[in-house]
């Protein structure tokens, strides 16, 4: 996934990875989308040696060389490779590990199984203000597409829906 968001990023204009890293952290891209900001440099590294990125510039920031990339040709077709791929994917995931440990919950003490559900349940509603928050920050920014307002919504249907489902087994455990 990191390579989809680089050259989606880079396919607008050329940027250093502290910039690249920026933006996801900003954006909160790094939640939802599996990329460890300390992930960024080895993967433009990685792309840079595939030659899907290349270095358009270096700039000195004091004694640091700072490496501008932008996108190759092969960098663009393999963008839009990756972008029809994850197009065809399905938006969520059916594989849960929550879901499996259900099957097996009962092994646990109740108290340590209620204890553990409660700390889910703060979890899913903290991350659903964050979602909350970086949603209204997008709007008030205008900084995406239309579409990506069906993607927020989506989302925070599905942490909805998640927050009632840990309120059930909560209350069908006690």
């Amino acid at each position: 996934m990191s390579k989809l968001i680089i050259l989606g990023l880079l396919k607008n204009k050329p940027m250093h990875g502290y910039e690249i890293q920026t933006i996801i952290q900003e954006s909160r891209m790094d939640q939802w989308a599996n990329v460890l900001s300390g992930s960024i440099y080895y993967a433009l590294n990685k792309m840079e040696d595939e030659g899907i990125i290349e270095t358009v510039k270096e700039e000195r920031t004091g004694a640091r060389i700072r490496k501008i990339y932008g996108i190759t040709e092969k960098g663009e077709a393999e963008y839009f490779v990756l972008l029809k791929d994850y197009l065809r994917s399905q938006p969520h995931s059916l594989k849960s590990d929550f879901m499996l440990s259900l099957a097996m919950v009962g092994q646990l003490p109740k108290e340590e199984t209620l204890s553990i559900l409660q700390e889910n349940l703060h979890i899913l509603e903290a991350t659903k203000t964050e979602w909350h928050l970086g949603q209204a920050n997008k709007s008030v920014s205008g900084g995406y597409h239309p579409i990506m307002e069906l993607a927020f919504e989506n989302t925070l249907q599905h942490i909805d829906a998640d927050i009632q489902m840990v309120k059930k087994v909560i209350d069908m455990i006690k």
